[in-house]
């Protein structure tokens, strides 16, 4: 995604569910939209929206709303989704088998093409029609596999050795489901999810709107 402006990174969070949501109208031949219906259907209030689409100018019109197909070819020219994102996978535990089952089938656009694993033979294994190879091959099958950037579900206490592998490779960027506060270089993207602290989050919500 490219990104000439400082968007503040929750609306960088929202831009995929924009792009997921008016494929969704434009699947059922919208033809134009109003920020209401937008919100509506996203569950998100329509300021929000209005302020998020403000950041890149003028992507409606006061009175007529958003036009579908306009919407959808900024979205996928600002998300590059005409261009496929490679990306490896450390670890490959519970949660990494997981993501390697899954990966994301809803975006064409984005694939797990190589995983890595300390129980991986060094000659490699196959899981899920990926390649699994140990750790000590991690230099030369990133490169090999073309990937950009990498999803990182290994132990707390391996994070950091790998994300200083990671930036000794000039990855472009981490995914990191590890509860440990990565350090990288500037130049690098980190986006941690603490699944822990997300769920004390909600559960933290949830008993206080039962109050």
């Amino acid at each position: 995604m490219k990104q000439e402006l400082k968007i503040p990174q929750a609306t960088t969070k929202r831009l995929p569910l924009y792009y997921r949501f008016i494929q969704n109208f434009a699947q059922e031949g919208m033809e134009r939209i109003s920020s209401k219906e937008l919100s509506e259907a996203m569950k998100i209030d329509s300021a929000t929206i209005r302020r998020d689409f403000s950041y890149f100018g003028a992507l409606g019109k006061k009175g007529y709303g958003y036009d579908v197909q306009h919407l959808l070819q900024f979205f996928s020219q600002t998300l590059d989704q005409h261009e496929t994102t490679k990306v490896a996978l450390i670890g490959v535990g519970n949660l990494g088998s997981a993501l390697l089952k899954y990966n994301f089938q809803k975006n064409h656009n984005t694939h797990i093409v190589v995983a890595f694993d300390s129980k991986a033979p060094k000659d490699g294994k196959m899981i899920s029609n990926i390649p699994v190879f140990h750790p000590d091959l991690l230099e030369e099958k990133y490169a090999e596999y073309g990937a950009e950037l990498a999803i990182l579900t290994v132990s707390p206490r391996s994070a950091q050795k790998m994300a200083d592998r990671l930036a000794a490779m000039n990855a472009k960027g981490i995914l990191n489901f590890t509860p440990e506060r990565l350090t990288v270089p500037d130049r690098m993207q980190l986006l941690t999810i603490d699944l822990s602290v997300e769920l004390q989050a909600l559960i933290y919500l949830i008993r206080n709107q039962e109050e």
